[in-house]
């Protein structure tokens, strides 16, 4: 089997050489080179033409946010970007989710590179098969105010909504959230992505979009116009008290590599049974895809993003496989059929 083709980009030869190990204990993969900084860069991809790159966020005279910018308008690639877990760099390595990159990963923060670095060889295997295409047109919240989400229109109907998301899962997030209303129905998310990240991905949403983004924290009422973002920090986020639901983060062990998990999350939310919709987006792995299945069994509304939009059809393939989701929707369609399954007036059924 070919070997994944891995160009590591950082100004740090310590970094470099501690990326680079990493990556070369795993059979699958084959460093080509190293390069210290965007234009070095350039010159050995067009050389040794890897197929995915490791790219550091924060870099001199050139920072990684303009290198990658350019990348995806004149050479879309699989990037992985690997950044400190500081606010800078943490909101810096949001913006690159958003721009195109793949996935993100801490930069150590002791001399145990082994758990900083442990799923860098997955991710980077994975992002050799993603599609990797240029920002989609219309993600942003001008886009709020569509037909089912101007908040003139928007009624909603007593479903609360819970998504899992990994790999991809920024400009799905974008894409969804764009197409919300202030009033949008309470929304539940686990995002897999370093807890460090995670406060920055809901400050940026809660900048650009019409409801009111934050982290989840304990005992929060679930509320209309309000998204809730599973924080990491070692637990997971659940919804408790059917009756009166509110968020719970939970104490447990990690579910499928991961915590927050889709999974645990999913396995609360059936207990909402009709009054919820289940909603699985790109990533590897199959994270949420049992929860999800429960969830159908409950009543609940199943969707997984289809295959053509999904950056690494995961999560959402294993969903469909076993029966999970109830109806596949391209990335593009999934804000407006998560508000036509949350409002009162809407008229035409999902298909």
């Amino acid at each position: 089997m070919r070997r994944v083709r891995v160009l590591v980009i950082d100004d740090s030869l310590t970094m470099r050489r501690l990326i680079g190990l990493a990556l070369s204990a795993d059979k699958r993969i084959e460093v080509v080179g190293e390069a210290c900084n965007p234009l070095q860069a350039r010159r050995k991809i067009a050389d040794l033409r890897p197929d995915v790159l490791t790219l550091d966020v924060e870099m001199p005279d050139e920072s990684g946010l303009v290198f990658l910018r350019s990348l995806m308008t004149v050479r879309p690639m699989p990037v992985i970007m690997v950044s400190s877990g500081t606010h800078a760099g943490s909101a810096a390595a949001i913006e690159a989710l958003s721009l195109g990159a793949v996935d993100c990963v801490g930069k150590p923060a002791s001399a145990d590179t082994a758990a900083s670095f442990a799923m860098l060889p997955d991710l980077v295997v994975a992002a050799a098969d993603a599609r990797v295409r240029p920002r989609l047109v219309g993600s942003g919240a001008a886009h709020a105010a569509t037909i089912i989400g101007d908040p003139g229109h928007f009624a909603w109907n007593g479903r609360f909504v819970l998504i899992g998301a990994s790999t991809g899962g920024v400009e799905a997030l974008e894409q969804i959230l764009s197409r919300y209303p202030a009033n949008c129905p309470p929304t539940l998310i686990t995002q897999h992505m370093p807890a460090e990240f995670l406060a920055s991905l809901a400050q940026r949403l809660n900048r650009a979009m019409a409801p009111r983004v934050s982290l989840a924290f304990d005992g929060a009422l679930l509320l209309q116009g309000h998204v809730y973002i599973a924080p990491g920090a070692d637990t997971h986020l659940v919804v408790d008290n059917p009756r009166s639901p509110v968020c719970r983060l939970q104490a447990g062990e990690k579910r499928n590599c991961h915590r927050p998990s889709a999974d645990v999350l999913f396995e609360s939310g059936a207990a909402l049974a009709h009054r919820a919709v289940g909603v699985i987006l790109t990533g590897m792995g199959n994270d949420g895809a049992a929860g999800l299945l429960r969830m159908r069994h409950a009543g609940s509304t199943c969707l997984a993003q289809d295959r053509d939009s999904s950056v690494v059809w995961g999560m959402p393939r294993v969903a469909q496989e076993i029966g999970a989701a109830e109806h596949v929707v391209p990335l593009l369609q999934m804000g407006r059929e998560i508000l036509r399954a949350t409002s009162l007036r809407a008229r035409v059924p999902l298909r």
